[in-house]
């Protein structure tokens, strides 16, 4: 290492710190590699890095032509190699947003999206999935675009009652003044839609339709509302984040409020440690932000940061105001970074260090550094619906988009086999697919569990640690199994804690989708004896309805809007009369 330090250019570029399995755990960038670098190794540093230091083994580097290059090639590394001690955007939350769907006949939906696609026609983010699909709702009754999905051979009730332009009702449809229209709407300017409503309600009474006349006033009464909901405004319609931070020596703290079409409406706050220098650290976050959401018209900053930096990742988007309303709102950001820095940042960092003091214990116990579980569960009620959960602990949170649900083939209520199914069906697959491996698998159970799930990975030769949930007879979690020993554990012990955290999450999934599969096996059978009810049928009433009860209360046309005919509806109202 020292000899290798002492051959480090004085150029910049990117440095990868390396662990002892040879995995990248740290990306940097630097002005002056051999300064920054050769900063690990020398002086005093804060926790987090000297928890990083102690683990480097080796390290490698790129040397770039300017700053700038060393800033995108950085942010590759990272999306790249994932290093454990870089700041990573591990935060599920997700905006729904209203899209025009990019179709010959499009459609006005609602869509949620863990990334977004620069070239879907979106507006928002909303603040609710509510919000959203009630402005949807108004949308498609004063400015129908095509409703039915997929498109059917002949006008439906939609097309009828004015809410779908009719693709299946004529050849060629000019869907651009209704999305003109949508657009306007959604860009923030509601004069003309309140217009058309008041004229709506006006003539509706006039009429003596007085049913519709109070539908149009509610209609009215939900666009003011959403208006007025806003607590800071401009009047152009733009869509903007306002973005600022605020740092000490060891945490950061980002605050973004987020402005569309021209109103204050939400805020994103994060307060995270950092390796060198919170301002880059702040750009790292930021770019991986983005890299998931929608970018608005307009980025505000404050001074804290060069703007040319700031141009390199985010272009023209880029502005720093110096006066006037932006100014306020930028400093608004600012005063709400500080205040999260000053009286969040000590239970963040309490929650932080309790982690890793339960990371490390465990750790200790397994014999190698854990940071990627796989948890199993078995359920069923005499012999009844045979199911296994799967749920994942990765990078300290539960990554419940790898969770998975087993339907058991071979076993009915022998525990020991279902538990060998499920970890031989699950293992041979990663192998298979030539995915990652876990670094330890736990299993809810005793010595039988964990002695099933090892004869299993050792038929397929792999080399993971095993550890068994152990309860009590009331099926609470009292201690572990590993390496064929019991160890209980005291109830304020860290590992007990993280273990029981484990425990009830495994439990909560696995029985939350046994339930489901039982019910949707009890009423299965009731609705595999009408006639007309075949597979597909079947399977649009279960995606439909949630149980018996709501198939039976389910009026005729809720049953003809799933595609069922009047036949088979009458044959459904009689079967479970």
């Amino acid at each position: 290492m020292k000899e290798k330090l002492a051959l480090l250019p004085t150029e910049p570029g990117c440095y990868m710190m390396l662990n002892e399995a040879g995995d990248v755990i740290y990306v940097g960038k630097a002005k002056n590699l051999k300064n920054r670098v050769k900063s690990y190794f020398t002086g005093s540093h804060n926790a987090k890095t000297q928890k990083l230091v102690s683990e480097i083994r080796d390290f490698n580097y790129v040397v770039t032509n300017s700053e700038t290059e060393s800033l995108l090639l950085e942010f590759n590394l990272i999306k790249k190699h994932a290093p454990i001690y870089n700041i990573r955007l591990i935060d599920d939350k997700s905006y729904p947003y209203i899209e025009i769907t990019n179709e010959k006949d499009p459609m006005l939906v609602v869509s949620r999206y863990q990334s977004v696609d620069k070239d879907r026609k979106l507006f928002g983010p909303f603040p609710n999935a509510y919000s959203a699909k009630e402005t949807v709702k108004l949308l498609q009754k004063l400015y129908p675009l095509r409703r039915c999905n997929p498109i059917g051979k002949k006008p439906c009730m939609y097309y009828h009652l004015g809410l779908c332009l009719g693709p299946c009702a004529h050849e060629h449809v000019d869907y651009q003044p209704n999305i003109k229209r949508i657009t306007q709407f959604l860009k923030g300017d509601t004069k003309e839609v309140l217009d058309e409503l008041k004229e709506r309600m006006k003539a509706s009474s006039e009429a003596l339709e007085f049913e519709k006349a109070l539908e149009y006033r509610d209609m009215i009464r939900a666009v003011e509302a959403t208006t007025e909901k806003q607590i800071v405004s401009l009047n152009d319609y733009k869509d903007r984040d306002f973005i600022s931070f605020a740092a000490n020596e060891d945490d950061l703290a980002i605050h973004i409020l987020m402005m569309r079409q021209g109103r204050i409406f939400d805020s994103h706050q994060q307060v995270l440690s950092f390796m060198d220098d919170p301002k880059e650290t702040f750009l790292s976050y930021l770019k991986s932000y983005y890299e998931r959401f929608l970018l608005p018209d307009e980025l505000v900053f404050d001074q804290q940061i060069d703007i040319e930096s700031l141009k390199v990742y985010f272009g023209q988007k880029v502005t720093v105001p110096k006066i006037g309303d932006k100014k306020k709102l930028i400093d608004l950001a600012h005063k709400n970074a500080i205040e999260d820095l000053t009286h969040y940042f000590k239970l963040y960092r309490l929650k932080s260090e309790k982690m890793n003091e339960q990371m490390e214990s465990l750790s200790n116990v397994v014999g190698r550094t854990v940071n990627y579980i796989e948890v199993f569960d078995n359920a069923h009620l005499f012999g009844t619906a045979p199911i296994s959960g799967m749920i994942v602990w990765k990078d300290n949170h539960f990554e419940r988009k790898m969770y998975r649900k087993f339907h058991l083939k071979t076993s009915t209520n022998d525990d020991y086999q279902s538990m060998k199914e499920v970890l031989y069906r699950r293992f041979q697959r990663l192998l298979i697919e030539k995915q990652r491996l876990p670094d330890l698998v736990c299993v809810d159970g005793g010595k039988p569990q964990v002695s099933a799930a090892t004869e299993v990975l050792s038929e397929l030769s792999l080399d993971v640690p095993i550890l068994g949930l152990k309860k009590n007879k009331f099926h609470q979690l009292e201690g572990y199994v590993f390496n064929g020993e019991v160890t209980l554990l005291d109830k304020k012990d860290v590992l007990f804690q993280f273990l029981g955290k484990l425990s009830e999450e495994v439990h909560r999934f696995t029985i939350t989708f046994h339930q489901d599969t039982k019910n949707r096996k009890d009423y299965t059978s009731v609705l595999d004896s009408i006639p007309g009810l075949g597979p597909t049928r079947k399977k649009k009433l279960l995606t439909q309805f949630k149980s018996i009860d709501e198939i039976k209360g389910a009026s005729v046309e809720a049953l003809r809007e799933i595609g069922l005919p009047d036949k088979v509806i009458k044959a459904i109202k009689e079967g479970l009369s």
